[in-house]
């Protein structure tokens, strides 16, 4: 080959492995075909709305999900709670961190080290008793951590990061 190409050869490969590098990196995510009840911002490489990763319900539902029977100290007795593993919900989205931000409709935020995920499985619970949790009773996402199988979890700071009626998360 002459030399003259060899340089522009060398060029042509190195953007190509940036790109395909780029691309594994940046994986978009399928678009919500129901209603968008739950977005992800930040520290994400999954995306499906500009820099956001958008979800319905439906995409919430066909992640890794968990029932979790518990009492809780909003409610005067025992529920049966289901829906996705908080860790599947932010792997879906690519999410890299150490803590996570959650938003409620109301603008209430608190902040969820991400050990407690691992810790506690907490869920993200779209469900209680069975049907689906409207905005008037904590829905329609709910951070439920499993109280009773817990007992050191009532305490203030879990409360505090139990947030109903979600609608968004930030990975810092």
């Amino acid at each position: 080959m002459p030399r003259r190409i060899m340089p522009g050869l060398s060029v042509v490969l190195l953007i190509g492995s940036l790109l395909f590098s780029m691309r594994l990196v940046a994986e978009p995510l399928p678009s919500p075909t129901g209603e968008v009840i739950l977005t992800i911002s930040g520290n994400i490489a999954h995306t499906n709305a500009g820099a956001q990763a958008h979800l319905d319900r439906d995409m919430l539902m066909a992640l890794e999900s968990r029932v979790v029977e518990t009492n809780t100290p909003w409610h005067s007795d025992s529920s049966r709670y289901e829906g996705p593993l908080l860790l599947a919900v932010l792997q879906v989205a690519g999410a890299e961190g150490e803590r996570i931000v959650v938003r409620a409709l109301n603008d209430f935020e608190a902040e969820i080290p991400i050990t407690d995920l691992h810790d506690y499985k907490v869920i993200l619970a779209l469900h209680r008793d069975g049907e689906p949790m409207p905005i008037r009773e904590f829905g329609p996402l709910f951070v439920l951590y499993p109280f009773d199988e817990h007992p050191e979890l009532n305490n203030e700071t879990i409360r505090f990061r139990s947030v109903w009626q979600v609608e968004k998360i930030h990975v810092p």
